[in-house]
């Protein structure tokens, strides 16, 4: 889970100044002596670790703080504001350019860190805000790079552009360009080559690209999981090539957070999006006050309401209907289906479990409790029935359950067992109904799928 190790090296820290009524300067220096401690092994840049803890400290030991009525409190606060200053406060969007002119964005990065993948899933986010983008392959050293692109595009529902091998990136990327302007695309997204390794060939074909078109937005795509080297790249990228914003890949995998709390301080450009899985639908909107929260362990329910919002396909008559069924206790197999769904739209149990608030380091104890291929295997007891036994469960009899287990590639054992768990779960929500209500009024309720 992404920034779990920092996350509870913090909670230990806030944890002891918590309990203690009064701070003294002492507590303040070794608490932070502590902060310091753990950001240094998640790997944070130790320039940026420096000039943070003396932030943090200078407003800390202030007499406002010390005299307050809950100084530990405060104390996280601050943390709090100065790693979201870290971050780089405000979220910075990808600049369009105006009216119907069409955006060129090239994407850059090393091999590995998921550039062409990310490509795909930016064109995604293009399409839902009414923009019609191109994905241009110009990665000619990697065939197999090509056809992801394609086989990507084709799964966003985004057009796609390419030449083969035979032809030089520059040319390629021209060629998309017309390519763009005969058909309608106003964003363009030039999928470039990556190296292993920083080289001054693939720095010069970069250059040599947009001193050709006019690139609007620079966007490079460095692996969270690397660390520091990530910051690193990052820095080499801008000097060499000009930088206008960063997009981590593979954070759901980096249980440290140091690119994160580093690549806007060393680089001073912007994180832009961070992507937090493997499909194409992975890829948030990187906000510095909500990273800071999660990092904290105080949860990020605004993004969990946003991808509730995002994935909740249900109209409203049929949101209503499922609830009033709830309530009555006739939440059948079928709306579990549903339920099972919309978890996976919203990252599954380990990203809902890391976006609320108050868990911490619990999150991950929560989720060892509750394994996800147990959850898969309930789910494919649930489609080994007909629709009318999950509509109906009291239809299910012994010679019905055998044949759902069979279906399923479980003992007989375990089917009784989840249909026992699901009945007693029927009776919960009849006698409980006010737990099953959503968040907010009317506009933007949605309910957790557990």
């Amino acid at each position: 889970m992404a920034f779990e190790s920092l996350t509870d090296k913090l909670q230990n820290v806030f944890k002891n100044l918590r309990g203690k009524g009064r701070l003294t300067e002492a507590d303040v220096k070794e608490a932070l002596k502590e902060v310091k401690m753990a950001l240094l092994e998640a790997d944070v840049n130790f320039r940026v670790v420096k000039q943070f803890v003396k932030s943090v400290e200078e407003r800390a030991v202030g007499a406002d703080v010390m005299n307050g009525l809950n100084p530990g409190q405060m104390v996280i606060k601050i943390v709090n504001e100065e790693m979201t200053a870290l971050m780089g406060s405000e979220t910075t969007e990808i600049a369009m350019q105006p009216g119907k002119s069409t955006t060129v964005i090239m994407m850059c990065g090393l091999q590995g860190a998921g550039k062409t993948t990310t490509a795909a899933k930016l064109a995604g986010k293009f399409k839902l805000k009414g923009k019609k983008p191109l994905l241009v392959a110009c990665d000619v050293y990697r065939p197999a790079a090509i056809e992801q692109l394609e086989i990507n595009a084709k799964r966003q529902g985004v057009d796609s552009f390419s030449m083969g091998t035979k032809n030089t990136p520059l040319d390629i990327a021209k060629a998309g360009m017309e390519h763009a302007a005969k058909n309608g695309n106003n964003v363009v997204l030039l999928d470039t080559a990556g190296r292993l390794h920083i080289d001054e060939e693939m720095m010069q074909e970069l250059i040599g690209i947009k001193e050709e078109i006019t690139v609007h937005q620079t966007l490079l795509v460095v692996d969270a999981m690397t660390g520091q080297d990530a910051v690193n790249v990052a820095k080499e990228f801008d000097e060499k090539v000009g930088v206008d914003g960063v997009i981590l890949s593979k954070l759901d995998g980096d249980t440290r957070g140091g690119a994160a709390l580093s690549v806007k301080a060393v680089t001073g450009k912007p994180i832009l999006y961070v992507g937090m899985g493997e499909k194409l639908s992975d890829l948030e909107q990187f906000y510095p006050d909500r990273m800071a929260g999660r990092i904290l362990g105080m949860g990020d329910v605004l993004t969990l309401i946003d991808k509730a919002q995002a994935n909740l396909d249900l109209d409203a008559d049929k949101e209503k209907e499922m609830a009033s069924r709830m309530k009555k206790g006739k939440f059948d197999f079928e709306d579990y289906l549903e339920s099972m769904k919309q978890m996976r739209n919203m990252g599954g149990l380990s990203g809902i479990l890391g976006m609320m608030p108050g868990l911490g380091a619990k999150s991950a104890q929560l989720e060892s409790m509750v394994d996800e291929k147990q959850l898969a295997r309930m789910e494919a007891v649930v489609l080994s029935m007909t629709p009318a036994e999950r509509r109906n469960p009291k239809l299910l009899n012994p010679s019905r359950k055998h044949r759902i287990a069979r279906g399923a590639g479980v003992d007989i054992s375990v089917v009784n067992r989840f249909i026992k768990q699901f009945e007693q779960s029927q009776k919960m929500m009849k006698q409980l109904p006010g737990m099953l209500g959503g968040f907010g009024g009317k506009k933007g309720r949605f309910r957790l799928p557990f």
